[in-house]
């Protein structure tokens, strides 16, 4: 790494272009290879800054109001926004500011604008990282507060920014036994079976990756699998299996199940899980809509708005603004009129979204329930180990929220309801 970080803090710059310019969610660069260039260190510091900078981004555009008239062009502005998260951070004003000012100064089209750069950012170190502490927790962009609020109440709401902003914990699915996973890592076991992290280094080099004793998996993410409750012996579909973490849960339960996924290389890395954790499962690279065949329970983990995720994910409100939610919404029912014709009678199915909307959670049950006569909820269903009954809906499914289990260092949003189909 150079001695004032050029590569990671360009690439960084990089990233946010992408995300708040060109509107693409940081997986989506990073995938089409844009950190590929740089060492581990530097991939790791560039994903981390651009990552805590979008967490930050309504404080660090506060504080940069306050010294422009005007904003500068994308590239320098996420220069300056970069630049003054690092400051307010504690980093050191001589590195931080020359480094942006020499990524500026060789820039072909904004080169002229290197003396801006030098001069707002020395203002901030000079006020700015004082100031910081003293700014509300940044807000959701109005596109998504709204109807969050409408849905949850502004108290709520207000709960649940308190959490995207703080860092997120590493969460991780024991393959068997918890307590072992727990002791070997460090972590803390949950009520709902899922050992936690405050901080993690490199995973593949933790205790219990290589032997496959566990996955990474947020607490509210294998809490689906869980309700359904795959039993030895059973026929089990996982829909929209990748990355794979539900998939090794239903596994590890003796069933005998069938992961599909759309993505050719999603579905390369279920099986590479798989394979690291010694689990067996049957992978189809395929549309959900060609799935045919009968099954005992079904896992529908449907595309959606990611919501719930934004804690893990703070560019997901900067390279989006919901236009997209019609189309998701009409697909989620579409998958689960499709999903019941492939059930058995007297079989059960568990649909779930990491969505914090209605409409993509408690609505669609209530929809579905109305388009089947057949199909029930099963509400006990959700009653497994650490589940909250407070968490349980007016229809019968389980929202999970961010704001919630603040003792426990809170969870990403879900929806979940588990079907049954007359026998």
């Amino acid at each position: 790494m150079s001695d004032i970080g050029l590569p990671a803090r360009r690439s960084a710059i990089y990233l946010l272009d992408q995300i708040m310019g060109e509107g693409k969610l940081m997986s989506e660069v990073i995938g089409a290879g844009a950190l590929d260039r740089l060492d581990p260190a530097d991939r790791a510091r560039a994903q981390r800054l651009a990552t805590e900078t979008l967490r930050s981004m309504e404080r660090v555009d506060r504080l940069l109001q306050r010294h422009l008239q005007k904003y500068p062009a994308t590239t320098v502005r996420n220069a300056l926004r970069i630049g003054t998260y690092e400051l307010c951070q504690g980093e050191a004003a001589h590195g931080v500011v020359n480094a942006m000012v020499t990524i500026i100064s060789k820039h072909k089209r904004y080169g002229h604008l290197k003396g801006l750069v030098n001069a707002v950012l020395r203002k901030v170190a000079d006020k700015g990282v004082e100031q910081w502490p003293t700014l509300r927790i940044p807000r959701l962009p109005s596109w998504l507060r709204k109807p969050l609020v409408q849905a949850w109440g502004a108290e709520a709401v207000v709960g649940m920014e308190t959490a995207f902003f703080a860092t997120s914990p590493l969460d991780l699915t024991p393959k068997s036994d918890g307590v072992a996973v727990a002791n070997a890592t460090g972590g803390v076991l949950l009520p709902t079976g899922s050992v936690r992290l405050a901080e993690a280094g490199q995973v593949s080099a933790m205790p219990g990756f290589t032997s496959g004793d566990w996955w990474v998996q947020d607490a509210a993410a294998a809490i689906p699998a869980r309700v359904l409750d795959a039993q030895q012996g059973e026929t089990v579909l996982d829909l929209c299996a990748a990355p794979g973490g539900k998939t090794m849960q239903l596994a590890a339960s003796g069933a005998t199940v069938t992961a599909v996924d759309i993505s050719p290389g999603r579905m390369e890395r279920v099986a590479q899980n798989l394979i690291r954790t010694g689990l067996s499962a049957d992978t189809l690279v395929a549309d959900v809509f060609d799935v045919t065949g009968q099954y005992d329970a079904i896992l529908l983990d449907a595309p959606c708005s990611a919501t719930g995720t934004i804690r893990r994910h703070p560019d997901l409100p900067f390279a989006k603004d919901g236009s997209e939610f019609g189309a998701l919404i009409a697909l989620q029912e579409r998958m689960i009129d499709h999903a019941l014709t492939l059930l058995r009678p007297g079989g059960r199915m568990v649909f779930c979204t990491c969505s914090l909307l209605p409409d993509e959670g408690e609505v669609q049950v209530e929809e579905a329930l109305e388009r089947h006569p057949d199909v029930s909820v099963e509400r006990a269903a959700l009653n497994r180990p650490g589940n909250d009954a407070a968490w349980i809906t007016e229809e019968g499914g389980l929202r999970l929220r961010p704001d919630l289990w603040a003792e426990h260092g809170h969870m990403d949003g879900f929806y979940i309801a588990a079907l049954r189909k007359s026998p």
